[in-house]
């Protein structure tokens, strides 16, 4: 891939990441982290959802042309994502709340307002 087309998406990306960031305070959501990565991966964002702790993979994309965006988040994917939640929750001693895992699709457009997809327990 070349540096101009993964800079467009490296900025496409933090673009996504500002909008879930809005939509999430916008409907009351604490956003407690955004970016946690440590050895086994990174995590977009990690939230509350009232009693929940939320780990969310954000994806963005200006079509479908290759798939859904929640479509990209592969089984390898998933795995890092657990084992990065699994780490977060040991080192802020928060084992004991409830979890799940969202995917929030962005969807991008230059002629439209862009389109927030929020899939609650998607995965575990």
């Amino acid at each position: 891939m070349s540096g101009s087309i993964k800079s467009k998406n490296k900025l496409k990306g933090n673009i996504g990441e500002s909008l879930v960031t809005s939509y999430l305070e916008k409907y009351g959501y604490e956003v407690l982290d955004k970016n946690f990565s440590c050895n086994f991966g990174e995590i977009d964002v990690i939230f509350k959802d009232k009693q929940e702790l939320v780990f969310a993979e954000i994806k963005t994309r200006t079509g479908t042309d290759y798939g859904f965006p929640a479509e990209s988040v592969t089984n390898q994917k998933k795995k890092h994502i657990l084992n990065t939640a699994k780490y977060f929750l040991h080192i802020t001693g928060l084992s004991k709340e409830y979890i799940r895992f969202d995917v929030i699709e962005v969807y991008l457009s230059d002629n439209q307002k862009p389109v927030i997809n929020h899939i609650k327990n998607v995965f575990w």
